[in-house]
């Protein structure tokens, strides 16, 4: 019982990790610097750093919900 909330909580952080730097490198497609103000380049790194957590931990809970939601369908049949 405690060694399943332990893989548990090893399989979320891996895919929050995951999901975090593939959205990363998916946002390096996009070209921010045209939507910012000049000589703000702080502010963009941080929102640029923001963005990335939370699409990337969006999906990540996405894909963690329906992991688990598939492993409890068998409880669903008698």
């Amino acid at each position: 019982m405690v060694t399943d909330f332990g893989q548990q909580a090893l399989v979320s952080i891996l895919s929050h990790l995951l999901f975090i730097g593939i959205t990363w490198w998916a946002l390096q497609a996009l070209h921010f610097d045209k939507l910012l103000r000049v000589n703000r380049v702080v502010q963009a790194r941080l929102l640029y750093i923001l963005l990335t957590v939370a699409i990337g931990s969006s999906v990540s809970n996405f894909f963690l919900d329906y992991l688990i939601w598939s492993q409890q369908l068998p409880l669903l049949l008698p």
